[in-house]
């Protein structure tokens, strides 16, 4: 079995509820995600980083930051997917990371880079500054029209979440 086809087993057995049989998993693919993060071909450190998230890795966050600073957009992105999913589940995933989540959003180089860092901000709490950063963004009309209704829904979401607590 190849990483990938046992991270897809893992999120079939996180989907399902099975916890003991996801530990289980975890264990024996421990080393391998590990190994896979530092391995110097690119693809490689992709997967390993969205299995990060496939396998619910949560002590995994310090390797998943290396992913969200990786020099690649593939490792960047699947990190990034990799920190939505957990951070459905425990928000504090996202306001740990929320600096650099904000760098990425304001600055990265590729658009679906900024887009999938906005998608991680909607599962953090709803602090003013990311607000007034996406705010920013969704009003600039220099920058890429989907990025900038992606930046409008999710100030929208988080404007709301704030007023409701």
């Amino acid at each position: 079995m190849t990483l990938a086809e046992a991270a897809a087993q893992a999120d079939e057995l996180a989907a399902k509820g099975a916890e003991r049989e996801l530990a289980d998993l975890r264990k024996q693919w421990d080393e391998e995600v590990e190994a896979a993060a530092r391995d110097a071909d690119y693809r490689v450190r992709a997967q390993a980083y969205r299995a990060i998230g496939q396998f619910r890795y949560k002590q995994k966050l310090e390797l998943l930051r290396r992913g969200l600073e990786d020099e690649s957009p593939a490792c960047r992105g699947s990190a990034l997917i990799s920190l939505e999913l957990l951070s459905r589940e425990q928000p504090g995933v996202v306001n740990k990371e929320r600096p650099l989540l904000h760098h990425m959003v304001a600055s990265d180089s590729n658009n679906a880079i900024r887009r999938l860092a906005l998608v991680c901000l909607k599962n953090g709490s709803p602090q003013r500054d990311t607000i007034v950063l996406l705010e920013g963004i969704a009003g600039d009309d220099e920058i890429d029209n989907e990025l900038r209704q992606s930046a409008r829904k999710v100030a929208e979401l988080l404007n709301r979440k704030s007023r409701a607590r």
